[in-house]
């Protein structure tokens, strides 16, 4: 009798995140029986995922990862300036964040932006 050798399954990973596909890939590399395919190499199996900007626009709201990010920090009460450091952005660029949240949640300030996201499930506090 001949072993029959059976070829591995081939994924493709297709994620926004970089590091979370780079994390993948390093768990999936060591699962026997799984290749992970080359840069537009035809695959069996695809694992795809794009930036959860549906996860706002489902309830209305289309949110930026980079907003997303700043209600988080809004809702831990940071000031623009401490969104601004824990970003790594300017002072300026936070305050436009800020802003642009506010007009897309229609909230007439932080506190009521963080409120509105709450209860659209934009946010879990």
């Amino acid at each position: 009798m001949t072993a029959e050798t059976t070829a591995p399954v081939v994924v493709a990973i297709e994620l926004d995140d970089p590091d979370l596909a780079d994390r993948l890939a390093a768990l999936l590399g060591t699962v026997s029986g799984l290749r992970l395919a080359a840069p537009g190499e035809r695959a069996d199996v695809a694992v795809v995922a794009t930036e959860p900007a549906a996860r706002g626009a489902a309830n209305g709201f289309q949110l930026t990862a980079r907003e997303r990010d700043v209600l988080a920090l809004l809702a831990e009460g940071a000031s623009n300036k401490e969104i601004a450091r824990s970003l790594g952005i300017s002072v300026h660029t936070a305050k436009f964040h800020v802003g642009s949240l506010l007009d897309k949640l229609d909230a007439t300030g932080r506190t009521d932006a963080v409120a509105h996201a709450a209860r659209h499930g934009i946010i879990n506090l």
